[in-house]
C-alpha cells in the first residue's frame, strides 16, 4: 500500500488531523501548496468530480498536472475526492472509468461515495474501488451516512436537522461497512455538512456546525479506521480538535479557501491568490498542525 495510506494512518494513530485542500479553480492550486510548505504542515491536495463539473478545475487531469508542477511531496500527496456512484442531482455516474483515469494521472488515493445508495448498493460500489485501487497500491475512502449540503435547493434549518440527525452515519452499520467492505478510511456524516455549490448560494455564509462527539466515539470504537469528516469549514475548532481526538485523521477544506478566492478573483490573479495563501495558513494554524509533515513522515516510516 501507499505511502499516503501510512501517513494517514499515523495520523490516527497521534491524533493529528491532516486537512484535504479542495482545488475548484486551477490557480488556487499554487497559493494552497506554498501555505502548506511554508508552515512544514502535512495536506492533502484533492479535486471532487463536481469540482470539474460545476467550477472551474476542467478536469481531475488538469488539477494533476497543477500539482505536479507546485508539489513537494515532503508535505502533501494528491486525493482524489467525491466520486459519487449516484450525484447530487440524483444521475447515476458510471464511476470505475473515472477512478481508472485517477490512477493514470497519479492520485496517490480515491473516495468512492456511495452513499446516496442502499447499503448494499454503497458496499457493492465500494468493493468494486477497492479491488481496482489496491490493485494499484493506492487507499480508498468511502463514505456512510449522509453528509448533506451539495444537494439542490435550500438545506433545513441546521437545528433542526442537527435535532433528527438526518443522516447521520449510524455506528452498528458503519462497523459490518467496513468489515465487509475492507474500506481505508470513512467519511462520516455526524452533525458536519458540505458548503453550497449552486452558483445561488455560494455567496451566503455556510450555518455553523457541531460535531456529535459521543456518536463519534462509538464509530471510531467500532470500526478502528482513519475516520474522515466533509464539510470542515464553519464547525468551532474546538469541536474539530475533540474529534481529531476521537479518531477523526482526515478533515476536508473546502468553502475557506474557496469564499476568498471568489470573493477576490475581480481584483486580478494576485489578489485572489494571496487571499487563498492566508486563508490556507489560517486553517493550517486553527487545526494546530504547523511542523506536523516531519511528525508524520517519521511515524510513517517506521510503521
Amino acid at each position: 500500500m501507499s505511502n499516503t495510506a501510512k501517513i494517514i494512518e499515523t495520523a490516527y494513530e497521534l491524533h493529528i488531523v491532516v486537512p484535504a485542500f479542495n482545488i475548484p479553480y486551477l490557480p488556487m492550486m499554487r497559493p494552497v501548496t506554498q501555505a502548506i510548505i511554508d508552515t512544514g504542515a502535512f495536506a492533502l491536495i484533492q479535486v471532487a468530480r463536481l469540482e470539474w463539473e460545476k467550477f472551474e478545475a476542467q478536469s481531475l487531469e488538469a488539477v494533476a498536472g497543477e500539482y505536479k508542477k507546485y508539489k513537494d511531496e515532503r508535505f502533501m500527496r494528491l486525493h482524489l475526492d467525491h466520486v459519487p456512484a449516484k450525484d447530487e442531482d440524483g444521475q447515476i455516474v458510471d464511476y470505475l472509468p473515472i477512478i481508472r483515469r485517477a490512477i493514470a494521472a497519479g492520485f496517490q488515493s480515491v473516495m468512492i461515495d456511495g452513499s446516496r445508495l442502499d447499503l448494499e448498493g454503497n458496499k457493492n460500489a465500494t468493493r468494486s474501488v477497492i479491488e481496482l485501487a489496491h490493485a494499484a497500491g493506492l487507499p480508498v475512502e468511502a463514505e456512510l451516512g449522509a453528509v448533506l449540503g451539495h444537494e439542490p435547493g435550500p438545506l433545513p434549518p441546521y437545528e433542526e436537522l442537527f435535532k433528527s440527525e438526518k443522516g447521520f452515519t449510524d455506528p452498528d452499520m458503519a462497523a459490518d461497512f467496513v468489515a465487509s467492505t475492507g474500506v481505508d478510511w470513512l467519511s462520516v456524516s455526524i452533525g458536519n455538512i458540505h458548503g453550497a455549490i449552486t452558483a445561488a448560494a455560494r455567496g451566503k455564509e455556510k450555518p455553523q456546525a457541531r460535531l456529535s462527539l459521543e456518536r463519534l466515539s462509538r464509530i471510531a470504537k467500532k470500526t478502528g479506521i482513519p475516520l474522515v469528516l466533509h464539510g470542515g469549514t464553519g464547525i468551532r475548532p474546538d469541536n474539530i480538535l475533540a474529534g481529531v481526538q476521537r479518531g477523526i485523521a482526515k478533515i476536508n477544506i473546502g468553502t475557506a479557501i474557496r469564499a476568498p478566492y471568489e470573493a477576490t478573483r475581480q481584483q486580478g490573479e494576485k489578489a485572489a491568490c494571496d487571499a487563498v495563501y492566508e486563508a490556507t495558513v489560517r486553517e493550517i494554524r486553527t487545526l494546530q498542525i504547523e511542523g506536523s509533515a516531519a511528525r508524520l513522515s517519521i511515524g510513517a516510516q517506521n510503521a
